[in-house]
């Protein structure tokens, strides 16, 4: 990924926290849609990248919304096929089906969050994702 774009994603995550923290709607919002900006921008150029769509999604409160901007990161992941993104994504996707009840669609997911999960090192996300896929299949 590209240094540059990589900094300026952290930077607007960042900035997005204080705003939300700081209950600040206005500053929020000028941020998000400056995020947004940046994704379209750099959509199918060699500077998109799965991390700024995912950032994009996990600030975007519309729960659906938020689903459909995952999917298009989880697109990107794909095409780079790279394991910790597809993981992480994707259980960002079935969580947020738990929040809407359709726990058939988070199970989906999750199964292919633990496929991906596998080859990744990060031990916490992927005994989020068995947690999840465990309570939701009893």
């Amino acid at each position: 990924m590209n240094t540059k774009l990589y900094k300026r994603v952290l930077s607007l995550t960042d900035s997005l926290l204080a705003a939300a923290q700081q209950e600040n709607q206005q500053r929020f919002d000028g941020f998000y849609a400056e995020l947004k900006q940046l994704c379209e921008e750099h959509e199918n150029s060699d500077k998109d990248h799965p991390v700024q769509w995912e950032t994009l999604a996990d600030f975007t409160e519309d729960l659906n919304t938020a689903i459909t901007i995952y999917q298009q990161a989880l697109k990107k992941a794909q095409a780079i096929n790279d394991k910790d993104f597809l993981s992480s994504i994707a259980y960002s996707i079935a969580s947020l089906k738990v929040e809407l009840g359709d726990n058939a669609g988070a199970i989906e997911y999750l199964e292919q969050a633990k496929i991906s999960a596998n080859k990744i090192v990060d031990k916490e996300l992927k005994a989020e994702i068995h947690a999840l896929l465990e309570q939701l299949n009893h």
